[in-house]
């Protein structure tokens, strides 16, 4: 089977499915499914647009209100997880998961599913410790706060998947897990992103609460996004029991934009005698289940349950009898009902509606499963909450989400982090003008690069000219011997494989050995390009500064611009 693995969407749907459209044609292969790593944006109107954490100035409808009015449908089955750049209203409908439009499949806070046999789970958002140990409690109409903390893992998501005990093939998660660079080429990755270095070497970049998953879930895949770099690794993990060892083989790539590594497709066999359509797995309802009186819609914090002599039950791990009782409750049917039902309406383009104002429906989908399983639904208990809460909150929008697009990231010392070496909460002040380089970032790249990128920059329209075999889809993804220790030093020589797949040809560069043996040669930055770091004037010095980790200041447009990385004229604020 083979399966699409696509970094940040940015809601570029159309330009994805035209690329996969293309590698098909071109190399005589047939694309099963399509994986997404978040930042996916299921914007169905200009209301989902204000719950979108994106100054207003760089707001675009992109392409996924065509699959949710109809216009066009998936040609691929799409599971995708949620990352910092989310329509959160529409994807709080489905705390559990569910359809966002035919034949596209959002796995909600935290889930995992069936397909063809192959067990694939993931976790939305991105860590912030200031607000992982909150309830699910935001609804809209946002305020500057809420719009970033609804797309923040809370450690109830986390605390159920730790529940899960047989294997997974495939895990998702948008954020790095944290450590996860010293398992490849760590000097390659900071070759093209030097200023992670200081993140990098003090083992503070990427997720805590997703490096525990790691070890918990030992998955045979980990893709991720979010850095909008492409890198490999492989992990390792110590074994448990007596059972033999298990390797992840760690894969993230870059943003959908023009010669830029955003897809790569991974071959995996399937399991004989599966279904052929997608299902709900019956660990993870069973955990649903055992869970669901844990799951809070306030945002007092909450620590998960421990066997310290305080709670009566902290092993909440599916038993035999736990998820045959769950077949029973679905009759004995797994396949996930295609119920996809439009519960907001959708953009038009020739009637636009700049005014609209944010929905807040329930999802039938949720409905049903609630039901079904007797699950809460946290959206619609949030909210019973919404009048009381929302007069104190205010309404989304505001002047203070124009220049940054995660404020999210200067946090507060009120609550302290479970994870020690996180740092995200130890400044006290907020500034929105500022973020801390471990969630995004702007590059001021040499006139020259930037002009030869914007030169080579194409069309979906234009791949059909790129002649036959420049785009080299690899039959399978076969991974050297995995990387073990946490020291990053080099790999020895390792065999070089078929280049990856991604969205347009690109010249020949020098690589790193793990790179070339997990994904063949690929489209580098320029090692000679200045990068300048982006940094406020009071980046240092200042009271409420976050002591060595420095601070930049980031405009959108790297994200959401048409043509690739326009940073022109940017210098003003470095």
């Amino acid at each position: 089977m083979k399966i699409a693995v696509e970094g940040c969407c940015h809601g570029e749907l159309d330009k994805i499915y035209e690329t996969i459209e293309y590698l098909e044609q071109k190399e005589g292969v047939k694309v099963d499914l399509l994986v997404c790593c978040g930042d996916f944006q299921a914007v169905r109107n200009e209301g989902d647009m204000k719950c979108m954490a994106v100054p207003a100035k760089y707001r675009t409808m992109q392409t996924f209100y065509k699959y949710y009015s109809g216009e066009k449908k998936a040609p691929v089955l799409t599971i995708f997880i949620g990352g910092n750049h989310e329509a959160s209203n529409h994807l709080q409908e489905l705390p559990y998961g569910g359809w966002v439009a035919p034949n596209i499949y959002y796995l909600g806070y935290a889930g995992v599913v069936r397909y063809r046999g192959i067990r694939i789970g993931g976790l939305s958002g991105i860590f912030k410790s200031r607000d992982y140990r909150k309830g699910h409690h935001e609804f809209p109409p946002y305020n500057p706060e809420t719009l970033r903390s609804v797309y923040h893992i809370r450690n109830i998501e986390v605390f159920k998947l730790k529940q899960i005990q047989m294997p997974i093939d495939i895990f998702m998660s948008h954020d790095w897990p944290r450590g996860i660079y010293y398992y490849g080429s760590t000097e390659e990755l900071l070759r093209k992103k030097k200023f992670l270095r200081q993140e990098v070497e003090s083992n503070t970049l990427g997720s805590p609460a997703a490096e525990e998953l790691l070890a918990h879930l030992q998955p045979s895949y980990w893709f991720s996004a979010h850095l909008h770099v492409k890198f490999a690794a492989i992990m390792q993990h110590p074994p448990k029991g007596n059972a033999a060892p298990r390797v992840t083989k760690f894969l993230s790539l870059d943003k959908c934009l023009p010669y830029r590594e955003f897809l790569q497709i991974v071959d995996i066999p399937e399991r004989p005698g599966s279904s052929e359509g997608l299902e709900y797995d019956p660990e993870w309802l069973a955990i649903l289940k055992a869970t669901n009186t844990l799951q809070r819609t306030t945002p007092h914090p909450w620590n998960p349950p421990e066997n310290n002599g305080l709670h009566e039950r902290w092993d909440f791990r599916a038993s035999e009898a736990a998820m045959m009782q769950v077949v029973e409750d679905l009759s004995g049917d797994l396949a996930i009902p295609d119920n996809f039902s439009a519960t907001a309406p959708s953009y038009d383009p020739n009637k636009p509606h700049p005014q609209a104002t944010p929905s807040y429906n329930t999802n039938p989908q949720t409905t049903e499963l609630c039901a079904k399983l007797g699950l809460t639904d946290l959206y619609a208990q949030a909210g019973q909450r919404r009048d009381d809460v929302g007069r104190a909150q205010g309404s989304t929008g505001g002047e203070e989400e124009e220049d940054d697009e995660d404020g999210d990231s200067v946090g507060s010392a009120d609550e302290p982090s479970e994870y020690p070496t996180d740092t995200s909460g130890l400044s006290s002040s907020f500034n929105p003008d500022e973020i801390t380089i471990e969630d995004e970032w702007e590059e001021v790249e040499g006139e020259e690069e930037e002009e030869e990128e914007l030169k080579a920059e194409v069309t979906g329209e234009e791949l059909s000219n790129v002649k036959a075999g420049e785009i080299h889809t690899p039959s399978r993804l076969v991974l050297p011997e995995p990387k073990c220790g946490v020291s990053p030093t080099p790999l020895p020589d390792l065999a070089n494989l078929p280049p990856p797949s991604h969205s347009t040809p690109a010249a020949a560069h020098t690589q790193s050995r793990v790179e070339s043996a997990v994904l063949g040669s690929g489209d580098d930055e320029d090692v000679t390009a200045a990068r300048i770091l982006k940094r406020t004037s009071n980046e240092s010095g200042n009271a409420g500064s976050r002591g060595p980790t420095p601070r930049i200041k980031r405009r959108n447009q790297v994200i959401y611009a048409a043509v690739e990385d326009d940073e022109s004229g940017s210098d003003s604020a470095a």
